[in-house]
């Protein structure tokens, strides 16, 4: 099944939603809509833990506070080591093709507008097995974080 990038979109835009459900009607709060392709996005470095080359934008929220989304974006062929994070994790690949293992569980092969979710201190690892890079949306729920696994997975 092939999903467009509208339909990509509009997949983030329900997920976000559902983490601001809880926002008052008058909030003040403007409802927004970003193509992972936007000039706009301010890509950074990911956490040191990782690989050169990651990626990481983040779309909305504060990224040491609740409830942050943000687009990863990973290198083709490039894996991130085995880590985990204190929030939860709340998924969509918007392109690539990515593999995520979870301790004690068979490998996930993610494809554009697959869902994944990551419980909170899950260990894990993932690799973009594709030619392209690999850019998957993340909503998390507490501050983002990410801490080396040293264990089998």
């Amino acid at each position: 099944m092939h999903i467009s990038k509208f339909g990509i979109v509009i997949i983030l835009l329900a997920i976000t939603a559902l983490g601001t459900a809880s926002a008052k009607p008058g909030s003040g709060e403007k409802a927004l809509a970003i193509p992972p392709s936007s000039s706009e996005l301010k890509w950074g470095p990911c956490p040191p833990i990782f690989p050169a080359g990651c990626q990481i934008a983040v779309l909305h929220g504060d990224p040491a506070g609740t409830n942050a989304d943000v687009f990863l974006r990973v290198p083709a062929r490039l894996e991130l080591p085995p880590h985990w994070h204190t929030s939860a994790e709340r998924m969509v690949l918007v392109s690539g093709e990515l593999h995520v293992t979870y301790q004690g569980q068979p490998v996930a092969i993610l494809t554009p507008g697959a869902y994944a979710y990551g419980p909170a201190k899950a260990p894990h690892k993932a690799v973009c097995v594709s030619s392209d890079a690999c850019t998957l949306f993340i909503a998390f729920e507490s501050p983002i974080d990410a801490q080396l696994f040293e264990g089998p997975l």
